[in-house]
């Protein structure tokens, strides 16, 4: 009785061991993926006041839950029954990431009155904020939504061999950390000048060396802020371009081929960016006619 006891408690220590070793496996495979939606996030939270980047934050992690939600029942149904329907399904979400990053290098050179600066600076009613509020808000949740079907089959297909219950927990337990792992990250971006400031206000109450480090780290941070927030900007545009080209690159053999020569990363943004561009321009001439 007691030998068959411990007999259990090893075979449950054995599938521990196991959906932990495969787990560091997934991770490693979905680590690009989660760098980019970490670039992204970033890129769609900033720009808000100060009182508003945490309520704002928050708002976008919900909805990133929520598309967990909805996103992994899904996959596992997929993956399931109607495996065919997976490539497709991603390459669409591709070309709506290469769209996006294409759009906002057009909205770089030709800025509009929405564009020419962030939120935080804008002399808007109170309305008319919150409205643009709400809207980089559902941007940042679709785009969520994107990276989330590719992190999620990333993992799926590293657990493919396994059995329904690990599948099941890996993913799972890979979308809820990558959740509070990119938002929280995000979210310690977005108030590093607060840390800054605090910093300063230590230095006030202390004397020697101390006062001079902590006012020294202090003010780089609250400098460094906003370049952060630019550079985190470049690079969440780059990050959908390389995301949404990537999708094409690697589940698309033909292309795939006719592109073989070029680096792996040149070879995903210049498809992000063929890709992202000619979606764009449909857009706009669709737009044109409409407007006539």
């Amino acid at each position: 009785m007691t030998g068959g006891f411990f007999a259990i408690l090893d075979d449950i220590a054995v599938l521990f061991d196991d959906t932990v070793a495969i787990s560091k496996i997934a991770i490693k495979k979905t680590a690009g993926v989660l760098g980019d939606d970490l670039a992204v996030g970033a890129e769609k939270a900033a720009g808000f006041s100060a009182s508003r980047e945490l309520p704002v934050l928050w708002a976008i992690t919900k909805g990133s839950f929520r598309n967990k939600l909805i996103l992994l029942p899904l996959s596992f149904l997929l993956s399931a029954f109607t495996p065919q329907l997976i490539i497709p399904i991603l390459i669409l979400g591709g070309t709506y990431l290469s769209f996006e990053g294409a759009q906002k290098i057009y909205e770089y050179f030709t800025p509009n009155k929405h564009h020419k600066k962030p939120l935080a600076e804008m002399i808007m009613s109170e309305k008319d904020l919150l409205a643009l509020e709400k809207e980089k808000i559902k941007s940042a949740i679709l785009t969520d939504f994107i990276l989330s079907i590719e992190v999620i089959i990333i993992a799926l297909g590293t657990v493919a061999s396994q059995p329904l219950t690990m599948q099941i927990t890996i993913a799972s337990a890979i979308s809820v950390l990558a959740t509070i792992g990119v938002y929280g990250i995000v979210a310690f971006l977005v108030r590093i000048d607060d840390i800054g400031i605090a910093l300063i206000k230590i230095s006030e109450k202390v004397g020697g060396f101390r006062k001079k480090v902590y006012k020294k780290i202090g003010n780089s941070l609250v400098i460094s802020l906003p370049k952060i927030i630019k550079l985190l900007s470049i690079v969440g545009v780059i990050a959908m371009l390389l995301v949404g080209g990537g999708i094409f690159v690697h589940n698309i053999e033909s292309l795939h081929n006719v592109v073989s020569f070029i680096p792996i990363i040149g070879a995903e943004l210049f498809i992000g960016l063929i890709v992202g561009f000619t979606i764009l321009a449909i857009e706009k001439t669709v737009s044109l006619f409409f407007q006539k």
